[in-house]
């Protein structure tokens, strides 16, 4: 699997590039800069770009914009955006436009490579993904009634992880439930949501907008 590691501190940028070779990924771009990783992606087309939100030269969202521009311009290549900030508008901003084949991780995890494997994976598969501590703060904060109130605390823990981007059997597998009652329950979750069937969109994706929107 191809990957490409935009970040501008240089120590983040190898040691990234380091645990992905160990772990038997092929980096074929390092840069640190947006405008790099975009001439990067063209030439290299890889399966996963690995993105900093904050670079030169204002270090404000340039790593947000040169992700959604991927997105668009090479939908095959999935983003994976590294950050330090627990920010959930950053991961909105990202899933609002491109839904699929995207991810929201923190730094502090690159040095679980396991974790980090794992979403690049997941990623490539077209799945979205979230950082857990994002999902917790999300769970956790104060905000207006709506539909997630209608949610059992059962069913508020399975979308929790259908946030992170977790399977049935993942999830089945972390609260020791069969597949069965996983399924039922995301079924219920959909239904409370008002998240119907539709050949064009993917109910778990918008289930997660939900989540983070609320």
């Amino acid at each position: 699997m191809r990957i490409v590691i935009a970040d501008d501190a240089m120590l983040m940028r190898e040691g990234t590039a380091r645990l992905l070779d160990e772990a038997g990924f092929e980096v074929v771009g390092k840069v640190d800069d947006a405008q790099k990783l975009m001439r990067a992606v063209a030439l290299e087309r890889p399966d996963v770009a690995i993105v900093d939100i904050k670079m030169p030269p204002t270090h404000t969202d340039e790593g947000l914009v040169a992700a959604e521009e991927i997105r668009s311009a090479h939908p095959d290549v999935g983003v994976l955006v590294l950050s330090q900030y627990l920010e959930s508008r950053y991961a909105l901003r990202l899933l609002e436009q491109h839904p699929e084949g995207v991810g929201y991780l923190l730094k502090e995890r690159v040095s679980d490579i396991a974790v980090l494997a794992d979403a690049i994976r997941r990623i490539t598969e077209g799945e979205c993904v979230l950082d857990p501590t994002i999902v917790a703060r999300l769970v956790n904060r104060p905000r207006h009634k709506g539909p997630l109130d209608d949610l059992t605390e059962r069913e508020r823990e399975v979308l929790g992880l259908v946030a992170e981007g977790r399977s049935n059997q993942s999830i089945s597998q972390v609260l020791v439930l069969s597949p069965k009652t996983v399924e039922a329950h995301v079924g219920r979750i959909f239904a409370k949501l008002g998240l119907h069937e539709t050949p064009d969109h993917h109910r778990r994706v918008l289930a997660v907008l939900a989540f983070l929107r609320a």
